[in-house]
């Protein structure tokens, strides 16, 4: 197939998959397996499309990014009389309190989950455990506390972002477990959605930058074309497919990405291990 076709492909399952609770790591080794695309070249194609992704929710919360920066010496925040505030506005205290866990952990363990977790059988299992904690965190219907990210306090900013440690398994999806752990915790689901988005930046930012540095040596010239193909379509079906699930979870649950979890660990399970 051709690459440019090949980047198209790609761009739209990195873009719409992303965000959504679905993870893109299972889908994007079941549709590169299906393509033929994958090992050191595709490991680069795949860092760059999600610089894509990242750029259009940059541009979505452009105006909160903007104002966090204006508002960079907060980190007064961090007296423990300031935990539980509720009157600061969303401050880059609380994005550093929520991507500090699994920075932590994600840094320790890099190499271990590259190794040993990145293959179709861990990833249908995150996608099916990760269906199950999402269906058990809506069936909770724990009662709302906070349903706007700017009443968000530091210690809720530093609790949700610590159950982004789970999607560490590839196929768990970042969104899934942490909008999903944001229930648990009385958040409303537009409240955990733009909390995870928003500190999803610079979480894969730096994935993205040290898996870059290891694998940029296999990019080569001819690539560039493809690449930036993937990447602007990354950046505008993912723009789309973020404002879209914003609405979507205003009406409805998480239960449907849930059940489409488990249709994908099918199709995987016997796209691998049966059909081959």
């Amino acid at each position: 197939m051709n690459d440019y076709i090949i980047a198209v492909i790609l761009g739209v399952v990195e873009g719409l998959t992303e965000y959504l609770p679905v993870s893109s790591t299972g889908h994007m080794i079941l549709v590169g397996d299906w393509l033929g695309f994958d090992g050191p070249r595709a490991s680069v194609f795949e860092v760059f499309i999600q610089l894509g992704a990242i750029l259009s929710v940059l541009l979505i919360y452009k105006e909160k990014f903007l104002r966090m920066a204006r508002q960079y010496r907060c980190w007064n925040m961090y007296r423990r009389e300031n935990w539980f505030r509720h009157d600061t506005g969303l401050t880059l205290a609380h994005v550093a309190a929520g991507i500090v866990p699994v920075m932590g952990v994600g840094y320790l363990a890099h190499h271990a989950i590259k190794t040993y977790l990145f293959s179709p059988g861990t990833v249908i299992i995150g996608l099916i455990l990760g269906g199950f904690f999402m269906l058990a965190a809506e069936k909770a219907h724990m009662r709302v506390v906070c349903d706007d990210v700017e009443k968000m306090t530091i210690m809720q900013a530093f609790l949700v972002g610590a159950f982004q440690i789970l999607a560490l398994w590839p196929g768990f999806s970042r969104s899934g477990s942490t909008i999903s752990g944001g229930l648990f915790l009385g958040l409303s689901r537009k409240c955990a959605a733009d909390f995870c988005f928003i500190i999803a930046v610079p979480v894969m930012v730096v994935a993205c930058i040290y898996d870059l540095l290891k694998n940029l040596s296999n990019l080569a010239g001819g690539d560039l074309i493809m690449i930036a193909i993937g990447f602007v379509v990354a950046f505008a079906v993912a723009y789309v497919s973020v404002l879209w699930f914003l609405k979507f979870l205003n009406k409805s649950s998480l239960a449907s990405f849930a059940y489409y979890r488990f249709v994908v660990a099918l199709v995987s399970f016997l796209h691998f291990f049966v059909l081959n």
